[in-house]
Order: C-alpha cells, then sequence, then structure tokens
C-alpha cells in the first residue's frame, strides 16, 4: 500500500516537500545493495558470500545475458528476461517476425526470478534496467490486486468523463426554454463536448510518451481542471458561455481517452490486454448511456441544470482517488527516476535509462509531426487504415444518432417521460454485457491457445467475429426503425438497439485488435486518428440525425443508416480477403 501511496501524486508532493525524506525509493534507503552487475560495471568487486552452487546458478543467469553476439540477438536476450508492456512491444516490431516474437515471449509463462545485466553502449552508457524479472517496480510484474486497482480506477474516470456527453441530453428542452435558442443550438452542449474529446487526444497523447512527463501529470492537471470547469458550466448564465464551457469539458477531460487504453498497455502483457481493453470500451460505451438514466429523473424534479451539478459530484471523488491511488505506469518514466536516483547514489552519470537517450533526440517538430501530422498521413495513403476509420466513424455516429432518435420514439410514440426515457438506454449496456461474456469465452479458448500453438498468423484472423457480428448492426438496425410504433411493445425496439449494440462492441473489439498487428510501430498515430474522426462524425451526428429523422421519419431515416452499414459489412469481407494484398502495397505496415 505504500509503494502504491508513494508513486501516487500524492506521494510525490508528499516526497517533493520532505525533500525525499519519506517515501523512499529502495535506492534512497541507507540498507540499499547495489545489484552485482552494477557493480561490476563500476569496476568494483562483488562480495563473495554465496555458496558454490549459488554462484554456478548466477553465472548460468549472466551467461544467458552475455552470450548474445550482436545488438539484435543482445536485445532478444534481454527481452527474454524482462517483462516488456505492451506498447513497448509494438514499438520494437519493425517485422511480423518481430510481432511473433513480442506475442511469443507474452505467452511464456512467468519462470523463476534471474538478475538482469545493464548493457553498456559503445560510448560508455550504462543501460539501467529492471534489477531482476520479477522486479516489484516493473508495471508488469504488479500484483493482481494493484493491477486491479489501477484498472478500476482507469475504469471509473473513463466513465465519469464518457457519460458527461450524454448526461446534458434530457437538459436540452430546458435550456431552449431558458435562452430562447432553437434545438439544433441548444444540441451543441452535447455535439461540441463530444468533438472536444476527439481533439484532445491529439495533444494529450504524445505528451504522455515523452518519458520525463509519464501518464500522470496529463491525467492529473487535465482532470483536475475538468473538474473545476463543472462548476462555472452549472453557474453559467449566457447561452455563448455554456458551450464554451462545454467544449473545454471535452478537451480536458480527453486523457481518458487518448491514455487509458495506454496506461492498461504499460501494466497487462499484450497476451492479456484485449480483456482490460474490453472492460476499458464497456466503460467508454455504457458512459454516454448511462448519463440520460442518471440525469432524466433529477432534471425532470429539479431543472436543467441538475445534470451538470450532476456531472460534479461524480467527477470530484474520482479525480481524488486518482491523486491518492493511481500510480505512474509508463515504465520508460520509471525507468528514467531510477537512473536518476542511481547517479545521485554512486556518483556515475553513465547510468542512463534507454527512455533518457530516447528523450534527449526527440524534438517539438518530432512531437508536431506524431500528434498533428502522422494521424491524417495514415488515414490519407493507407486504404485499410481510411475504411477502419470510415466504419467506426459511422457506428460511432449511429451510437450518437440514438439521442435524438430515441426521445422521438419513447417520448413521441409511447409518451414515456424523461426518466423512463432514460431507462431505455439500458438495452445498450445489455448488448455490451452480453458481447463481453462472448468476448472474453473467444479469446480465452480460441485466440489464447491458437496464438500459443501455431503463432500468431495472419493479422486477418483478428476479423473473424467481425465476418459474422458485422450483420448484427443493420439488423437491429432495422428491427427497432421498424418496430417504433405505438401498437408493438416497446419493448420489442430495445432488443432491436441490443442486437445493434453487440455488433457495434465486438466489431470496434475486432478493428482494435486488428490494426496494431498490421502497424505496430503507429499504432498510437492510428487510435488517436481513429478517436478524432469518430468523434467529428459523431458531433455531425448529433445536428444532422434529428432533421433526417423528423423530415423521413424515424423507420426510414434508421433504414438509410442501416443501409450504410451494409455497404461497411461488405468492405470487412474485403479487407479479410484481400488484407494480405493491401498490407504488401502498404508503406506503413509490418513486412
Amino acid at each position: 500500500m505504500l509503494a502504491l501511496i508513494r508513486d501516487a501524486p500524492v506521494g510525490q508532493i508528499i516526497r517533493f516537500v520532505t525533500h525525499n525524506r519519506v517515501l523512499q525509493y529502495p535506492e534512497e534507503r541507507f540498507d540499499f545493495q547495489l545489484p552485482p552487475s552494477y557493480l561490476i560495471h563500476q569496476g568494483k568487486q562483488v562480495p563473495n558470500e554465496k555458496t558454490e552452487t549459488e554462484e554456478d546458478e548466477d553465472i548460468s543467469d549472466l551467461e544467458k545475458i552475455k552470450t548474445a553476439q550482436t545488438a539484435r540477438t543482445a536485445r532478444t536476450a534481454r527481452t527474454q528476461l524482462s517483462r516488456v508492456g505492451t506498447k513497448e512491444a509494438l514499438q520494437k516490431s519493425v517485422s511480423r517476425a518481430d510481432l511473433e516474437q513480442q506475442f511469443t515471449l507474452a505467452s511464456i509463462e512467468k519462470g523463476p526470478s534471474r538478475p538482469i545485466e545493464p548493457e553498456k553502449l559503445d560510448d560508455g552508457t550504462i543501460l539501467v534496467d529492471w534489477y531482476t524479472t520479477d522486479d516489484p517496480d516493473n508495471p508488469q510484474n504488479w500484483g493482481f490486486g494493484k493491477k486491479i486497482v489501477v484498472l478500476l480506477q482507469i475504469l471509473m474516470y473513463t466513465m465519469s468523463v464518457y457519460m458527461g456527453s450524454a448526461i446534458y441530453a434530457p437538459s436540452t428542452e430546458g435550456v431552449m426554454i431558458r435562452f430562447g435558442v432553437s434545438l439544433g443550438a441548444a444540441s451543441l452542449g452535447l455535439s461540441m463536448y463530444v468533438l472536444a474529446y476527439g481533439i484532445g487526444p491529439l495533444l494529450f497523447s504524445p505528451l504522455s510518451e515523452i518519458p520525463v512527463i509519464g501518464r500522470n501529470p496529463p491525467y492529473m492537471i487535465s482532470y483536475a481542471i475538468f473538474v473545476i470547469l463543472l462548476v462555472p458550466t452549472a453557474l453559467v448564465d449566457n447561452f455563448a458561455g455554456l458551450i464554451v464551457l462545454r467544449f473545454l469539458q471535452g478537451f480536458f477531460g480527453s486523457p481518458c481517452l487518448a491514455t487509458g487504453g495506454a496506461s492498461l498497455s504499460d501494466i497487462f502483457s499484450i497476451i492479456k490486454l484485449p480483456y482490460a481493453l474490453s472492460l476499458w470500451a464497456f466503460a467508454a460505451t455504457c458512459g454516454p448511456a448511462l448519463g440520460p438514466i442518471i440525469s432524466g429523473f433529477s432534471v425532470q424534479a429539479e431543472n436543467w441544470r441538475w445534470s451538470l451539478w450532476e456531472m460534479l459530484w461524480l467527477n470530484g471523488p474520482v479525480w481524488i482517488s486518482l491523486f491518492f491511488f493511481l500510480p505512474e505506469t509508463s515504465s520508460a518514466n520509471i525507468l528514467l527516476r531510477r537512473a536518476q536516483r542511481l547517479r545521485k547514489l554512486t556518483g556515475d552519470n553513465r547510468l542512463k535509462s534507454q527512455s533518457e537517450i530516447d528523450q534527449a533526440n526527440i524534438t517539438a517538430r518530432d512531437i508536431t509531426i506524431e500528434a498533428l501530422y502522422r494521424p491524417f498521413q495514415l488515414v490519407i495513403l493507407d486504404p485499410s487504415i481510411a475504411f477502419t476509420a470510415l466504419y467506426t466513424a459511422l457506428i460511432y455516429g449511429i451510437f450518437y444518432s440514438f439521442f435524438e432518435a430515441f426521445p422521438l420514439v419513447y417520448n413521441a410514440m409511447y409518451h414515456f417521460n424523461l426518466g423512463q426515457q432514460g431507462l431505455t438506454f439500458l438495452s445498450v449496456t445489455a448488448g455490451v454485457v452480453l458481447s463481453i461474456a462472448w468476448y472474453w469465452w473467444y479469446i480465452y479458448y480460441i485466440v489464447e491457445p491458437s496464438i500459443r500453438n501455431n503463432g500468431l498468423g495472419e493479422p486477418e484472423r483478428r476479423l473473424i467475429p467481425a465476418l459474422f457480428v458485422t450483420w448484427l448492426v443493420p439488423v437491429g438496425l432495422f428491427i427497432f426503425g421498424w418496430t417504433s410504433n405505438p401498437d408493438i411493445h416497446w419493448i420489442v425496439s430495445c432488443i432491436g438497439i441490443v442486437i445493434t449494440t453487440i455488433g457495434i462492441f465486438l466489431i470496434i473489439q475486432c478493428i482494435f485488435l486488428y490494426l496494431p498487428l498490421v502497424y505496430p510501430q503507429y499504432a498510437a498515430s492510428l487510435f488517436a486518428g481513429n478517436d478524432f474522426f469518430r468523434s467529428a462524425l459523431a458531433a455531425g451526428a448529433i445536428h444532422f440525425s434529428y432533421p433526417m429523422f423528423h423530415n423521413l421519419g424515424v423507420d426510414r431515416g434508421i433504414s438509410l443508416l442501416a443501409g450504410l452499414t451494409v455497404g461497411c459489412s461488405v468492405g470487412v469481407y474485403a479487407l479479410f480477403f484481400f488484407g494480405a494484398t493491401l498490407r504488401a502495397k502498404s508503406r506503413f505496415a509490418a513486412k
């Protein structure tokens, strides 16, 4: 528990105030002993207090590292002894063979602890690494309980911020009355929030990858601003101010979208990561669905501002939890700070982490390219990426069109009040729960054994479930659109939403597994670009869906959207059967 608090923001503040005399790291304690491999590099004699058998075992362990003759095999040997984070594993994968190797290493069961000898570069630099293969400071080695604490906090953070989008929906009518604006103008409070948390990752995601910054500062600073902004948003008494504040809320709340998945990839291996990411996707999907449930009854009972105050009551405690109990997960940042402590302890300036060396070569131009140029370059120049971005944007836009369709169906046709109308969004949650149950079964019983027995194989294999579930989206939409009739029980249309949600959720999971396997080095830029495009289309859908449903009717309007998803379903088959050809021609895919 002390280690958890020490690595959390509150612990780092306590350390700063006390000049590192409280909540110390091992290297700062008087009884710390430098690992033998570091003593050897410093030309110091290693104490010989072990039995002959133990010495032979230690020599054998070190020889397993020293036998590497080339830089490439040396890196491979180090990786076999270290437990590498998922993001680092993807960044190292230039070729398909590299990627296969990373999955093979991730599938090997954790063995007995072994020392890891620091690598010495040609210029004399000694690379600071984990001390042993089960080094407790390595996020991949954290205990199950500590990983669950981090996972739950990321999920709560994500759900609370995402909930902030649709929790505003029941307040739309009150905003129209209070400020005398049209429905389209009042809907800006929802669309600007959604658009802003698509723009935010383009900035915050690259920032969190800078080793000296890490994950926590972008989280804590931006989220603190987000929570503070909730107060003036709930009190503002002019329409322009309300919309600007809602946009700023979405922007400063976006690091959970930009970096939440990266934090989970820091602590879960590349084999087990799909389970954690599916829960993260659950939080991101159910957040908007639960928003109208929370605010529907309160807005009806009190006034339109209650939805905005509820955001403060929800997000304030979550920020406090992160402040006290969210440790830094970036291995690049952890090793950088370890190198700093070792230099202070030994006075040896040759001790550096690889992340320090990499950071010294990073320029503002590099960050700008990765943040603002690379995501759009990938979409424009690679047809596979362009299709997946279009498809996920379309289904995300359809999801947000529900916030305009549901009032027309359940309020106008079935005469539900705001609270009852909000409860219909539970159909989305039901669809996600059913999706996760099947998805976990598929990963555990089909995917993992296949990787262990046959290797990673072609990345298109990750799309196999999508070949079937892609048809659930148009089927569910047609059911929802054509059973939304007062003469048909309302539960039938909700079943259509459940079916659609199952299709949407599983398709996104398949695509988000497929893309990093095809473009491992560009995974971060891929997801940042995907986030932007789908949020932009979702923001547009909030405005074009109401006039579309009003002019065409819910049945024909939903049918139009369903027809577009049919075309995308054909594209999924094209991607599956011709993916290898497209990869061969791509300038970004791992060869």
